[in-house]
């Protein structure tokens, strides 16, 4: 079995045929406050973003996996490497399963399953860590039970235009 799959999922890098599905998931507002973002992006940026997606970790630090199903090839979400650190030996991660349909699966599981693998014997980082909004349970979930510790804890960190929200982080050893 290749190293980005498993029984289920499979991670590959985006392809110029994503760009209308990284358009729709990249736009969708529910989405933008998990994400951080503010405003939407246009199909020329993520056009350019596709077309310079084949750099080295090492260069761009930062890596995008598109999730997909092993059985139909079908796209679910996708995964983001950020703030690869190779001199610490860190990266930041995030995990999006787009569509409301497709989470409680296991896809999201899976995938970090999969991605610590890749990072940990492939990449040979010490650690990973996300982020998450403390109302955020499925995602806490999700990390908890994947060997995630909580290690901090931003207070009225994020802002959803009516109240703040608490932001934790998790780290995950690669001896742990």
């Amino acid at each position: 079995m290749h190293i980005l799959e498993n029984k289920t999922i499979s991670l590959r890098a985006p392809e110029p045929e994503d760009l209308d599905l990284l358009y729709i998931w990249e736009n969708e507002s529910a989405v933008w406050q998990v994400s951080g973002t503010l405003t939407p992006f246009s199909r020329y940026v993520l056009n350019w973003y596709l077309e310079h997606a084949g750099k080295d970790i090492f260069q761009a630090k930062q890596l995008r996996l598109i999730i997909q199903l092993k059985n139909n090839h079908r796209p679910v979400g996708a995964v983001d490497l950020f703030d690869f650190d190779p001199h610490h030996r860190r990266a930041g991660l995030g995990i999006l399963i787009a569509e409301p349909s497709d989470r409680r699966h296991g896809y999201a599981r899976e995938t970090l399953e999969t991605l610590m693998g890749y990072c940990f014997s492939v990449l040979h980082l010490h650690q990973l860590y996300c982020n998450i909004a403390a109302g955020n349970s499925a995602s806490i979930k999700l990390f908890k039970e994947a060997g995630f510790l909580e290690s901090g804890r931003k207070r009225e960190w994020l802002y959803n235009g009516r109240s703040y929200e608490d932001e934790l982080l998790f780290q995950k050893l690669a001896g742990d």
